[in-house]
C-alpha cells in the first residue's frame, strides 16, 4: 500500500512536470509567435517604404524627362525661362515648376558689386558687405604672384583650419566656409545664388525681386516700376533695357542652358514629396545632363500639390 500511494504520488509529480513544460513551450511559442507577427509587419511596412521610394524616384525621374523634353521644343531664343505644368502617371500626381538658372547671382561669375548689393539687401551693412563680397571674390579667384598667400593668411590668422579654395565654388554650399560670412546671412543668401548659370548677370524676366534689387543703379523707385511692367514686357532686349534704365548693365536677357526644376509628387498612398534638380541641356545626342538632385526638399508651407 506504501509502495503504491509513492507510486502514485511520483506520477502526479510527472504530470505536474509535464504541465508546467507544457505551459512554458506554450508561452514560448506564443513569445515567438509575437516575435514574427511584429517582424512579418515591420518587414511590410519596409517593403511598403521601399516601394514608395523607387516609385517616387521613378516619377522625378519622368518629371525630368518630360521638362527637358518641353524646353527643347521651341528654338533656343524662344525658349522659356519659365513655367510650369501638372500631369498624372499610373495614378500619381506630378507638378513641376522650372526656371532659368539665370534668375540666380552666379558665385563664379558675378562681379563683386552684384555679390555686394545681394548681400545688403539681405541685410548686411554696406561695409560689411563689400567685405564678404572681396572675400567671396578672392575665395573664387586664383592668387596672382604678387598676392600669393595674401588670401591664405586671413583665414589663418582668424584661426580657421582650411584656406580659400582660389578656384571657382563648386557648391552653393561653400559660401558658408567663406571668411567672415554670418551663417544666418549665407542661409538668407542660399535661394538667390548659384554656381551653375555662368552668367555674370541675371535674367531679370525670371529672376525674383531681391536680385532684380541687387542690380547695379537699381533705385527703389526703379525696382516698384519693373516689378510693375515685368509681366507684359516682351523678350526683347531693347525693351527690357529700357525698363531697367540705369540697371540693364547686367540685366541681361541671356538664358542659362541651366534650368532648376521643383517637382511635386502626390502618391496614391497619400505620400507627398519634393525634389529639387538642376539640369543643363545639351545636344541632339545627350539631350540634357543633370548637375544637381536634391530630394525631401523643404516647401513653403503655402505651396500645395
Amino acid at each position: 500500500m506504501t509502495q503504491s500511494g509513492r507510486h502514485g504520488d511520483l506520477s502526479s509529480s510527472e504530470r505536474g512536470f509535464v504541465i508546467v513544460a507544457v505551459l512554458w513551450l506554450v508561452a514560448a511559442l506564443a513569445a515567438l509567435a509575437v516575435i514574427f507577427s511584429a517582424y512579418l509587419s515591420s518587414s511590410a511596412r519596409a517593403i511598403a517604404l521601399n516601394d514608395s521610394a523607387l516609385e517616387t524616384e521613378a516619377l522625378v525621374s519622368a518629371g525630368v524627362e518630360l521638362t527637358a523634353y518641353q524646353l527643347r521644343l521651341p528654338r533656343e531664343d524662344a525658349r522659356p525661362s519659365q513655367g510650369s505644368f501638372r500631369t498624372r502617371l499610373n495614378g500619381s500626381e506630378l507638378a513641376v515648376t522650372f526656371v532659368s538658372e539665370a534668375a540666380r547671382v552666379d558665385l563664379n561669375a558675378a562681379p563683386k558689386e552684384l555679390l555686394a548689393n545681394l548681400l545688403t539687401v539681405l541685410g548686411a551693412a554696406q561695409d560689411d558687405a563689400r567685405q564678404f563680397a572681396d572675400r567671396i571674390v578672392g575665395w573664387r579667384t586664383k592668387a596672382t604672384p604678387e598676392r600669393v598667400g595674401n588670401e591664405d593668411a586671413l583665414y589663418l590668422a582668424a584661426g580657421r583650419s582650411y584656406t580659400p579654395r582660389q578656384a571657382p565654388f563648386a557648391h552653393v554650399n561653400e559660401l558658408g566656409l567663406v571668411l567672415g560670412l554670418p551663417p544666418a546671412l549665407v542661409e538668407r543668401a542660399l535661394p538667390f545664388v548659384t554656381v551653375f548659370s555662368g552668367a555674370p548677370g541675371v535674367d531679370p524676366l525670371s529672376a525674383p525681386p531681391e536680385v532684380i534689387a541687387a542690380l547695379p543703379g537699381m533705385t527703389p523707385l526703379s525696382l516698384k516700376q519693373f516689378l510693375s511692367d515685368r509681366a507684359a514686357l516682351p523678350s526683347d532686349p531693347a525693351a527690357i533695357a529700357a525698363a531697367l534704365g540705369e540697371a540693364k548693365a547686367l540685366g541681361t536677357v541671356r538664358k542659362s542652358q541651366a534650368y532648376r526644376l521643383l517637382i511635386r509628387v502626390h502618391l496614391q498612398n497619400g505620400r507627398n514629396t519634393a525634389s529639387e534638380v538642376v539640369i543643363s541641356l545639351r545636344s541632339e545626342e545627350d539631350p540634357y545632363r543633370v548637375l544637381s538632385w536634391q530630394d525631401n526638399v523643404s516647401l513653403p508651407r503655402q505651396t500645395k500639390l
